[in-house]
């Protein structure tokens, strides 16, 4: 017992003899850092994604200028499912040319060539309506999937939506159907020149809303 309290004794007034050093502080500054800097990386690349939504595409589920988060880690061990809220990349900014363009099969900006990998990547939230091999129709203010007579029930949606003409989709493999949930003012599958979007292209499904307010999205 007296040895062990004589050891601490002897290491802590050898601690106090050494001198401060610039040098091993500014070090062990730099090691957090470092760590800091690596597991910010690792959350940001591999677990989760913060986007913010400029648009109300999405009201009243997210409103315009809501920040959400999602987490990757559904996506890289699991797959979309009817009824997510995904983000996903839409297309690219061009840092040639400045256009903004949906991905293409091509993977480069339809007006200058510069490739994808290259351009600043656009992100958009919607919600995962077809999965793949389902077959959508969408008529009379309603969504109607595989053949059923019966509509879905959409409780996140604000008003009846307009369907001026009857649309059909049928989901490749791979691939999913894309709407917003503010429908008659979001510019999502009906649009796009593109009309699905590849598994390749689904980042993230979005959890919670963490700004102006926290909370849980469904």
């Amino acid at each position: 017992m007296n040895k062990n309290r004589n050891d601490k004794q002897r290491q802590m007034e050898q601690e106090a003899e050494e001198p401060f050093s610039w040098k091993k502080e500014l070090l062990s500054w730099i090691e957090l850092l470092v760590i800091a800097a690596v597991a910010a990386f690792i959350l940001d690349t591999f677990i989760i994604a913060n986007s913010r939504v400029p648009s109300g595409s999405m009201e009243k589920t997210i409103m315009t200028g809501d920040r959400v988060i999602g987490s990757r880690l559904s996506y890289t061990f699991g797959n979309p499912e009817r009824g997510d809220i995904a983000i996903f990349v839409f297309g690219y900014t061009c840092r040639d040319c400045g256009v903004e363009y949906q991905k293409s099969p091509e993977e480069i900006c339809p007006n200058c060539g510069r490739k994808d990998s290259r351009n600043k990547v656009i992100y958009y939230v919607k919600r995962v309506i077809g999965v793949p091999g389902d077959v959508v129709d969408i008529h009379d203010g309603h969504v109607y999937l595989n053949g059923s007579e019966t509509p879905e029930t959409e409780t996140y949606l604000s008003e009846e939506m307009a369907t001026p003409q009857a649309l059909h989709y049928e989901v490749p493999e791979g691939h999913y159907l894309m709407l917003g949930d503010n429908r008659n003012y979001s510019l999502d599958a009906r649009f796009w020149r593109y009309t699905y979007i590849s598994e390749d292209q689904m980042v993230a499904k979005v959890l919670f809303r963490y700004f102006p307010k926290i909370s849980l999205l469904k």
